[in-house]
């Protein structure tokens, strides 16, 4: 108990010094983000922009798709280019074609010397990153011949986003819409943004040499934008630290006192616990996680197919009424749905069950925050869907439809909404727990753990409403990625970690005390690394060179505990297939083993594969991150989230409902399927974009040249056969749950099982066997 203690203490020790450190780190971001001028203007005093347009072309980009669209700094979709990088380029080429036809002096076929083109080249880069902003004016003056070279450019995209007929084939090419802003003066604030992102991405920071606010992201040649000197070094750290961090976790691990391993019990402890009302009433939760799942699995289909051809699928002008942004939108918001959906479920199904206590009017609470989640999912689905559609402006899109945000796309209001339910799930979770909470046992540290990470995915969500509609994009990037990492990645995490170790112990494969301790020990470790590795996100947003060297130093530590969470679980799957009642329970615990595959696989080596610096300069908004996004969320979080669901399932149906003939294929089909796509397609797709960042630049990676050439699109191609393997494997978890509901002569109610195996009451001795 008291080494129990002394974790905890250490626990809380962490939780506060990280979080100190990530909110002053938040504070020097603030300080030290890109000025937006109030006004960019020629040395003849011609305004070009002002501050007004760049902050209002922030909301137009956004309400136009944002992050769905492209991506600026390196933050969102894959199909249209990295706005940002694509200025760059195409305004340091035209300003160079101005040089060179001032050195040709009119005649055309004069052909330059070398020393000629060399001398262009570099007075185009040192133009480009000498910075003219003046702090007391908050004027940024640039020549007349590069202002020529930025209108040029802006024209470019504001006949891209409007109805520009020459541009049709490229506006296919990145999936986008015509008329993707049908106002003329956000076409032309989105330009000022745009110029303002690139800008901010070349321009030397004040008191820095040859390294821009973005610390010369992107990869740029012609104006110098080269992997700086500390994304380098921090990235050797990283790797040295990484090394030494495995290292000790197994020396540690195998110096440690190897407790008594469990006893496991001759029959299942759970077979005869009764469902309380308010247990029975998780059941459509878990029928929503399968139709939201085989939503996101549709609509990832349509996404895919979007970046072959564009604005059809197979021939089908689909696009006009389900629009690239809109179908990815979906894509990725659902898939957050559905799996926090699945553990908040799990948490208010086993809270009864831990506690052996009913709260009055629980069921009540239940089917309420059902409801509620109903409303917000489909009302955030479909004003999302209808504001892309009929382009409702930025008002609209911030306060109701598409934020144009990656994961958090949905409108303040039903984030708003949604903070609220979570809170009330918080509480219905802590009234029901609170029994459990309040009696000694081994256990209640486990059970705390529980409630602690759930108080913080509550609490923690409030991250989401932390921006406005003109909250510097750097500061929006440091706030999402609280949401994103810490609230996905972190609390959720946590929490669903600490309610499979409860299972475990419920299920007599590990010994309650030592599964106490080593949650909180891995807690301390995943969150000593997880915490600060949040910053590994935020490298090229604008933030000062301090946030590389800490999120290369945490990032690579985070990945430290995943090296021993696989053999966790394969160990726990080995000393359950001697047992027979567990047979029951083989693809809910098959699942976990599943996600321990993944954390290593997916979190762990694809993850540190692009966390360096000195990889993520030159892969960051390409396809690697998607092979790693897509083996992470679905191979640890999905697969997590279906292990409880059947969990829960198993429980709430009587046993001979089970139709297990179909887990078996379903499970292999889900975790098949990922690895093709990752590894047939994701995976060689990022690895080609990067050997063309590396040789020429972000801009070429993400340009129509790479993205539809043969080998991407062939490689788009060979999704299919893991997308088909990995749908029919969620198809069949849907025949699963098919078969517990549909009509059967021969179904027995719940409760009504053989006398023996009855128990005193709902949950009395289940709460007894974890210590109560």
């Amino acid at each position: 108990m008291k080494s129990t203690h002394r974790l905890w203490r250490w626990l809380g020790l962490i939780f506060v010094l990280s979080f100190g450190a990530l909110g002053y780190l938040g504070w020097q971001i603030y300080l030290s983000a890109p000025p937006i001028p109030k006004s960019v203007v020629t040395t003849d005093g011609d305004v070009l922009f002002t501050g007004e347009q760049i902050q209002l072309g922030q909301q137009a980009w956004m309400s136009a798709g944002g992050q769905q669209l492209g991506s600026v700094w390196g933050h969102g979709g894959y199909v249209a280019p990295d706005w940002s990088a694509d200025w760059l380029h195409r305004e340091a080429t035209a300003l160079q074609e101005l040089r060179v036809e001032q050195r040709r002096q009119g005649d055309r076929t004069q052909a330059l010397t070398a020393g000629d083109q060399a001398s262009v080249d570099a007075q185009v880069r040192e133009e480009m990153r000498r910075n003219t902003y003046d702090d007391t004016t908050g004027v940024v003056k640039v020549s007349p011949e590069r202002a020529k070279a930025i209108r040029e450019v802006a024209s470019h995209y504001e006949g891209l986003f409007g109805t520009d007929p020459t541009l049709a084939t490229l506006r296919d090419q990145y999936a986008m819409t015509e008329g993707a802003l049908p106002e003329k003066a956000d076409r032309q604030a989105l330009t000022a943004f745009f110029f303002w992102s690139a800008w901010a991405a070349t321009t030397n920071r004040p008191g820095e040499t040859d390294l821009s606010y973005t610390s010369n992201w992107p990869h740029e040649p012609l104006v110098g934008n080269t992997m700086s000197t500390s994304a380098a070094m921090w990235s050797m750290v990283s790797i040295i630290l990484l090394l030494a961090g495995i290292a000790a976790m197994l020396w540690l691990h195998g110096l440690d006192r190897h407790e008594e391993e469990a006893q496991v019990p001759k029959s299942d402890p759970l077979l005869g616990a009764g469902a309380t009302p308010s247990m029975k009433a998780t059941r459509k939760y878990f029928f929503v996680v399968i139709g939201l799942m085989l939503l996101q699995i549709g609509m990832g289909v349509i996404t895919a197919h979007y970046a072959v051809e564009g604005q059809s699928f197979f021939g089908l002008p689909l696009a006009e009424v389900l629009p690239y942004v809109a179908s990815r939108t979906i894509h990725t918001q659902v898939g957050i749905f559905w799996i926090a959906t699945a553990w908040l479920a799990t948490g208010l199904y086993v809270a009864p069950l831990l506690s052996g206590r009913e709260p009055k009017l629980q069921k009540l609470g239940v089917d309420a925050l059902f409801w509620a989640l109903i409303v917000v999912v489909l009302g955030s689905t479909i004003t999302g869907w209808l504001g892309t559609l009929q382009h409702r402006g930025v008002d609209f899109s911030f306060w109701l439809g598409n934020q144009g945000l990656e994961f958090t796309s949905m409108g303040r209001v039903w984030q708003l909404l949604l903070f609220v339910g979570l809170l009330f799930w918080v509480f219905l979770l802590g009234r029901a727990l609170w029994p459990a909470l309040k009696r000694p046992s081994e256990t209640r540290g486990l059970i705390a753990m529980v409630f602690l990470s759930a108080t913080c995915i509550g609490g923690f969500y409030a991250t989401s409403l932390t921006w406005g509609q003109h909250t510097h994009y750097s500061m929006i990037e440091y706030w999402r990625w609280w949401l994103v990492h810490l609230w996905v990645d972190g609390f959720f995490e946590v929490f669903a970690t600490a309610v499979v170790a409860l299972i475990f112990t419920n299920l007599g494969l590990v010994r309650a005390a030592s599964a106490n301790r080593a949650i909180i020990a891995e807690t301390i470790v995943f969150l000593f690394g997880g915490i600060l590795g949040t910053l590994h996100h935020l490298y090229w947003t604008g933030t000062p060179t301090s946030v590389i060297a800490v999120g290369a130093v945490f990032s690579a530590l985070e990945v430290v505990p995943l090296t021993l969470i696989g053999l966790e679980a394969l160990q726990t799957w080995r000393r359950s297939r001697d047992v027979a009642w567990l047979g029951a329970y083989k693809w809910v615990i098959l699942s976990f083993v599943a996600v321990g595959f993944w954390n290593t696989v997916g979190a762990g080596l694809l993850g540190f594969a692009i966390n360096p610096p000195a990889s993520l300069y030159y892969v960051q908004g390409l396809n690697m991150t998607a092979a790693h996004g897509h083996a992470a969320l679905f191979g640890v979080y999905g697969m997590l989230g279906i292990g409880l669901l059947l969990f829960c399932l198993r429980g709430l149906y009587d046993r001979e409902l089970h139709a297990d003939k179909f887990l078996k294929p379903a499970f292999w089909s889900l975790n098949i399927g990922l690895a093709m796509m990752v590894f047939m397609s994701l995976l060689p797709a990022g690895i080609y974009q990067a050997w063309a960042s590396i040789s020429k630049g972000l801009w070429y990676a993400r340009s129509p040249e790479v993205v539809h050439s043969a080998v991407m699109e062939a490689l788009v191609w060979l999704r299919v056969p893991g997308d088909i393997v990995f749908a029919a494997g969620s198809v069949l978890l849907a025949l699963y749950a098919w078969r517990l509901i549909r009509p059967v002569t021969q179904r027995m109610p719940v409760g009504a099982r053989p006398a023996a195996a009855k128990r005193q009451g709902p949950t009395a001795t289940v709460a007894g066997s974890l210590g109560g």
